[in-house]
């Protein structure tokens, strides 16, 4: 079965069959435990702190290691520091890196047109946000799309049983936190993490500027970007995909980079893919080449 005709299929079945069905359940369990886990403790200061703090290094692994190292490459390093990376990504709760590299890659290849496996354009808001994560028919993972990373067999057991590792992050918030444990150092920064995370495929192609002319409708947002440590500038992204940073000029804040950065100076990455001068120089007329400077006359 094609790409697009899975979505199709699921979305012929009904907006029941994607977002309610067995395999959504722990989704769900997990947002009405933090909703209810805040009502019962209230709000609290360490609870905030916790979350924050949680909160960081899943958007992290997300965008360093789902994003620009397992779906774009955008830099090299070790098979050892490969699977840390693989694994400290399934501890989002975002299927195996090998799945969503592979999803991710027929995203760009098809940028939305038909085929496209999260387009707002193409699907509407809710499917592009999280209907591509919970539908069924999207559940296998085409390992074609992912050869250079599927040939490790590491990668192809933790893709395979990928919930393990955020079942074991809960029961560990428990047994040291108990149950305001399991609310604000699990619960509650993985539902922030998803929806962070989904915003790119559905705020990101519908809010923003666009710096460059590319095909598709990826925008530049800071609020996103300061959400998901560099991710929103997506049209940034989308006009240079192999780009270990994403954000392009100074002032564009790209917290991923900066840790990319950090790791490439004790040699755990190497050969961050840069950004050449003539990439930066097709930016559209009405994109200014700095940040605008205050009036103070």
């Amino acid at each position: 079965m094609s790409s697009m005709t899975a979505v199709e299929a699921a979305q012929a079945r009904g907006w029941r069959h994607v977002y309610f069905n067995a395999l959504t359940l722990p989704f769900w369990g997990v947002h009405i435990l933090a909703i209810v886990g805040i009502a019962i403790t209230g709000f609290s200061w360490l609870g905030l702190a916790l979350t924050a703090a949680l909160y960081a290094p899943r958007m992290f692994f997300v965008t360093g290691a789902y994003h620009r190292y397992f779906s774009h490459r955008s830099y090299k390093t070790s098979r050892w520091f490969q699977f840390l990376l693989a694994l400290g990504a399934t501890f989002t709760a975002q299927k195996g890196p090998l799945w969503w590299a592979a999803h991710h890659r027929v995203h760009h290849k098809l940028s939305d047109m038909p085929g496209d496996l999260h387009s707002v354009k193409q699907s509407g808001f809710w499917w592009s946000h999280m209907g591509w994560i919970l539908a069924r028919d999207l559940e296998g993972t085409d390992m074609s799309r992912i050869k250079d990373f599927s040939k490790y067999p590491e990668l192809r057991w933790l893709d395979r049983f990928w919930m393990v590792p955020p079942v074991a992050a809960g029961v560990i918030a428990f047994l040291i936190g108990g149950f305001f444990g399991l609310v604000w150092a699990f619960a509650v920064p993985q539902v922030l993490c998803w929806h962070g995370t989904f915003t790119i495929n559905s705020l990101s192609h519908l809010w923003g500027g666009r710096r460059f002319a590319t095909e598709d409708d990826s925008r530049n947002n800071l609020v996103l970007a300061l959400i998901t440590m560099g991710e929103g500038w997506h049209n940034n992204h989308h006009h240079y995909q192999v780009a270990a940073r994403q954000g392009f000029f100074w002032w564009e804040i790209d917290c991923t980079y900066y840790v990319l950065r950090a790791f490439a100076a004790v040699g755990l990455v190497w050969d961050l893919h840069g950004i050449p001068d003539h990439i930066k120089a097709k930016a559209l007329p009405e994109e200014a080449a700095e940040p605008p400077v205050a009036d103070v006359a």
